[in-house]
């Protein structure tokens, strides 16, 4: 093996593949990188339990070239120190094989010899037949994720609620996440003839909005039993599945409410935010949230050693009941608002015990369901 790469490309793919390396195993080679170079490209790999990391360097990138490849092979190299060393060195990177399991790193007038282990002795990719395949949009895909994974639990206990649920119909793709408090359920309309389910880890979905932050093109989607495949032209992600039965969240979802309102969602989501400054104490982030006539939100929550905090908002129009009292975390609030691009929210209100909906005006596709807290 020998080439010569851009040192900032190649820092880059050696960050990105890194993330997926476990310090922690008792297989020395797994805490390594392997690096492949074929005629057309360099290629990455990184691995744990969980997840496979593999970024693909071109030869050229916009028109220029990054990649010089002059002798094709592979080799493993202990991921810490590759990518310490790389990160240091000041211009192009030659690197070469230069005996038996030692590769040599040069930069100018700086020579890094590294022990490393044979290509041929990393385990190999997960077996990918293709057949559960659809594609979608990156930025849409990116979006379907950060409006939902935020919304899983945080407690092994249920194992599967730590993970987003993940549903294929002919024509449309379903997320939903809950930590059995709040839900989050997105759907977006998909060109895919594919039907089924899975549940993907959170912290795989993390990862995917890391790798794959800038992507413009499309990603490429890959279901098997226990693997599932994100990939694009320059990276692939794969993710173990979680095992189980996802619940039925679509039937949490209630089919009236007592009120409806429409606010301001930016608004609200300052009010909402300025409130959990006096709500820390409780341990549900207790938020007091009321309406008292057909106009206006009262928003308010108190600590016993700060204070008390109160305003209120023009509701922009009501139906329904004109009188409500409700108890909310405000930190569940505030994720939902969060990831609501639309100018305006509807919120829906089963009663002071019940859950509320909330969705964007004119978005009924994307939904968040937060059960009330003791007040």
């Amino acid at each position: 093996m020998d080439f010569i790469i851009r040192s900032e490309c190649f820092h880059t793919a050696l960050s990105d593949v890194n993330k997926a390396v476990s310090l922690k195993t008792p297989f020395p080679i797994l805490s390594g990188i392997k690096i492949t170079a074929n005629e057309d490209s360099l290629v990455l790999i990184g691995s744990n339990s969980d997840i496979i990391i593999e970024k693909r360097i071109p030869l050229t990138i916009d028109g220029v070239q990054v990649l010089k490849v002059n002798q094709t092979g592979s080799m493993v190299l202990t991921a810490t120190y590759l990518c310490e060393i790389v990160k240091k060195l000041p211009g192009d990177i030659h690197v070469k094989v230069t005996g038996n399991q030692i590769i040599t790193l040069q930069s100018e007038e700086i020579v890094t010899r590294l022990n490393g282990f044979q290509g041929e002795e990393y385990p190999s990719l997960p077996e990918i037949d293709g057949t559960n395949h659809t594609k979608i949009a990156g930025v849409e895909l990116m979006e379907m994720i950060k409006q939902t994974v935020f919304a899983v639990s945080r407690s092994e206990g249920r194992p599967l609620l730590t993970g987003v649920h993940m549903s294929f119909k002919e024509n449309s793709l379903t997320f939903a996440a809950t930590n059995s408090h709040r839900l989050a359920l997105r759907e977006r309309p998909i060109d895919s003839t594919f039907t089924g389910e899975c549940i993907v880890p959170s912290t795989s979905l993390n990862e995917f909005i890391k790798l794959f932050h800038d992507e413009t093109g499309f990603i490429h989607i890959y279901v098997t039993d226990r693997f599932m495949l994100f990939t694009s032209r320059t990276a692939s992600l794969y993710s173990r599945l979680l095992e189980g039965n996802y619940p039925n969240v679509t039937g949490l979802i209630p089919k009236g409410a007592k009120t409806s309102i429409i606010i301001d969602t930016k608004r609200l989501l300052k009010g909402i935010d300025r409130a959990c400054l006096f709500a820390r104490e409780w341990k549900n982030n207790n938020v007091f949230v009321e309406i008292t006539d057909e106009a206006t939100l009262k928003i308010s929550s108190n600590s016993s050693e700060r204070g008390r905090i109160e305003e209120t908002q023009p509701i922009k129009s009501i139906d329904g009941d004109r009188e409500l009292s409700i108890s909310l975390d405000g930190n569940f609030l505030m994720d939902a608002l969060k990831a609501i691009k639309e100018e305006e929210v509807r919120l829906h209100f089963g009663g002071s015990m019940k859950p509320v909906l909330i969705e964007p005006v004119g978005h009924s596709s994307y939904l968040h369901l937060i059960s009330p807290v003791r007040s």
